[in-house]
């Protein structure tokens, strides 16, 4: 598949997110928006790499899974 074919199909599936391939050939996303103390504490990033599409994706299921349900009662 290529390049243009992988980076559209995950922009598709993650819309929150800005995907992009850098010139040394590593796959990179950052979020739209800045995030919530409660979620960086639950570990969620600004910025995830990996060093190919899959691996991208992958990250970028884990950093939704990350996500806190609920904000905490402030």
């Amino acid at each position: 598949m290529s390049f243009d074919r992988h980076l559209a199909e995950i922009a598709r599936e993650f819309p929150e997110w800005t995907i992009w391939r850098s010139d040394a050939g590593r796959w990179w996303a950052t979020r739209h928006r800045l995030l919530t103390e409660h979620e960086r504490d639950a570990g969620c990033a600004m910025t995830i790499d990996a060093d190919d599409p899959d691996g991208l994706r992958e990250r970028l299921l884990e950093q939704r899974a990350c996500l806190p349900e609920t904000e905490p009662d402030r």
